[in-house]
């Protein structure tokens, strides 16, 4: 039984697979009939909605990394590992480093008897305060603003002190 389960799934992802490349053939089999017309016919037929829109955005397009590097936002490893460190007594719940969110379940800090949980926000490149972001709260609810900033500061501070450490090499 639990091999027919198997087979069902790796059947229905080939079936998805198999009607992707379809849906994207398509889309590519004008091509040939374009290059031999003039732009002027080739402009008039896509205003009549005869022939595809070159610029339109396609379901194709989802696929190709049309990302700039220069542009996308970039994680400060440092900021990074140190949220990790300095965080390193509540479960990760989840982590994204593309975007810079830490989720962390609820824990309890060493000589403390009160469990917190925290979600950490590294929104920038830069090795700065206003790159980091960190979200507390209890079981009870939200914690004061000074709380979480201690937590900020504690980040920083560790964070600064890794990126020294790397320096020294």
């Amino acid at each position: 039984m639990k091999f027919s389960r198997v087979a069902r799934r790796v059947a229905r992802i080939g079936a998805v697979m198999l009607l992707m490349t379809a849906v994207v053939a398509c889309g590519r089999f004008g091509d040939a009939l374009n290059n031999e017309m003039s732009p002027e016919t080739r402009q008039q037929l896509i205003d009549a909605g005869a022939l595809e829109d070159p610029n339109r955005r396609t379901f194709a397009d989802l696929f190709q990394n049309q990302a700039d590097p220069n542009v996308t936002v970039e994680v400060n490893r440092y900021l990074w590992n140190a949220s990790l460190e300095i965080l390193d007594f509540m479960p990760i719940e989840a982590a994204d480093p593309f975007s810079g969110v830490i989720v962390f379940g609820y824990g309890t800090p060493p000589g403390s008897g009160r469990a917190y949980q925290a979600t950490v926000y590294v929104q920038d490149p830069a090795l700065d305060a206003r790159s980091l972001r960190v979200a507390l709260r209890s079981r009870g609810g939200p914690v004061s603003r000074e709380t979480a900033r201690q937590i900020e500061d504690a980040i920083l501070t560790r964070a600064r002190q890794l990126r020294i450490r790397d320096a020294d090499l």
